[in-house]
């Protein structure tokens, strides 16, 4: 069967499922801890299912399948220890009440099966990277060893962003002192949004792992739409835009928007440079 084609149907299976458990628990949110754990079940598939077609696997399709795991099993289990026992998240409750009797249809395709296209999309330098095998030294002349070093140092770079600011934020709301406070913290202080800065940097580095099984200029382009998606769904779509609307308003938050940059890593503005 075709990659694209089956990595299609198992998205479409795990997304179904999460449909069913939504609608059972009357929680859309359930999406957001499938995110994650839907990386988690087509990377694992791509790469066990391709030794039947390719006759083996490299180091590269071993690190990047871990890679993805690593960060999809990370991020589930947060959204998963953050969400236990609250309400629908904010996002999808506003929905709920706006599509009223077509919650169901509209929830299927506008939240689960619209996060399925897009976690295709993204996953794209995983299963093509799974899909392919041969082993060398050199690509376009650059050392393989040196693809490797730089995709996983940009990565780490990236675990470290989303993971840690995902921690300090969890720690920051569960103080009751900080009630209705902005979190300007630790990560926080240089970076509005470092957990997306995060998450977006480290599929940049995937992507420069699965060059490594790359032969050619169309491949490449086709793996480039992964971290291209991602970051622009970060910052244009769910992640930042989404956010910054929901603090309009916000005093605080007005002033913490003068000071801190929107999404990459920076030092902070001085009363001075405003």
């Amino acid at each position: 069967m075709n990659t694209i084609l089956a990595n299609t149907l198992v998205i479409f299976l795990f997304m179904c499922v999460m449909f069913v458990i939504a609608l059972v628990k009357k929680n859309n949110s359930i999406v957001d801890i499938g995110w994650g754990l839907g990386f988690v079940v087509v990377a694992l598939f791509s790469f066990f299912i391709k030794p039947l077609h390719s006759g083996g696997s490299d180091t590269s399709q071993m690190i990047i399948t871990l890679l993805v795991v690593l960060w999809g099993l990370r991020l589930s289990v947060h959204l998963l220890v953050r969400n236990w026992g609250q309400p629908e998240d904010w996002r999808y409750a506003k929905w709920r009440i706006e599509w009223g009797k077509n919650v169901m249809v509209r929830s299927f395709f506008q939240v689960f099966m619209l996060q399925g296209v897009f976690m295709l999309i993204v996953l794209l330098p995983v299963f093509l990277a799974n899909s392919s095998f041969e082993s060398r030294k050199l690509l376009w002349g650059i050392p393989v060893l040196v693809l490797y070093l730089a995709g996983l140092l940009v990565w780490m770079v990236g675990f470290f962003f989303q993971s840690v600011s995902d921690y300090q934020l969890l720690k920051f709301k569960r103080n009751p002192l900080n009630k209705g406070k902005v979190m300007r913290y630790g990560l926080w202080k240089y970076s509005r949004h470092p957990n997306y800065f995060g998450e977006a940097t480290m599929w940049w580095g995937v992507f420069m792992l699965s060059l490594i099984s790359c032969f050619s200029l169309g491949g490449a382009v086709l793996r480039l739409l992964g971290p291209v998606t991602i970051t622009f769904l970060l910052l244009k779509v769910s992640g930042v835009v989404m956010l910054e609307k929901k603090y309009s308003g916000n005093p605080e938050y007005e002033d913490y928007q003068k000071k801190t940059s929107s999404f990459l890593p920076c030092p902070p503005r001085k009363e001075d440079e405003l």
